[in-house]
């Protein structure tokens, strides 16, 4: 006979509520602790209690290094957000470039108002804030591909220079060898062997 499935809803009895409390946030925290050994991952959970309690379990890293790399990467989370939100409410930048343009080209240039000057001066930052984001996501692309890349050619440079040591001890020739073979037995000089890799 398998256990009856508990429906969901909020326990009346506050002396069975607490006991649930106290069960479930146990159960939590292990499974939570189970995941971070299985996955190697650093894993926090709060929970705060009805009567308002705190309780807090790490694991992996301590909870300070896991609240501020959350808090690092939901401020950049923020950041891109709002980057985005802006730039949805101001034009294409070729639009926007094209707007200036002709504004600045305008034989009456000097009738624009400074209230529309300084529309197009906040839509070109936040042009260029978008453009400067861009540019760092896409250069801090090309610097890990970079790294991917150094890593694989040091493998294979330590593969090759295992594989050439290999090579050195089975072909080179040892020195009092090299000085019986100079001269074979009728008197000419057989030439020395070089050293393939030095």
């Amino acid at each position: 006979m398998g256990r009856r499935k508990v429906e969901i809803k909020r326990i009346e009895n506050k002396s069975r509520r607490q006991v649930t409390f106290s069960k479930r946030r146990k159960g939590l925290i292990e499974k939570a602790r189970q995941l971070s050994v299985l996955c190697e991952s650093s894993i926090a959970v709060l929970v705060v209690s009805g009567s308002g309690k705190l309780y807090n379990s790490a694991s992996g890293d301590n909870m300070s290094k896991i609240i501020d790399r959350y808090e690092i990467q939901r401020a950049d989370e923020l950041k891109a957000l709002d980057l985005a939100e802006k730039n949805r409410n101001y034009l294409p930048h070729k639009e926007l470039l094209e707007i200036v343009q002709s504004k600045l080209e305008e034989p009456n240039v000097n009738t624009v108002s400074v209230d529309s000057l300084i529309s197009m001066e906040e839509q070109l930052e936040t042009a260029l804030s978008v453009i400067r984001a861009k540019k760092t996501e896409l250069m801090m692309e090309e610097v890990k591909s970079l790294q991917e890349t150094e890593m694989l050619l040091r493998e294979e440079n330590q593969i090759l220079a295992s594989h050439s040591q290999l090579g050195k001890n089975t072909f080179l020739v040892t020195e009092g060898e090299r000085g019986m073979s100079r001269e074979n037995g009728s008197g000419n000089k057989v030439p020395e062997t070089l050293a393939l890799l030095k």
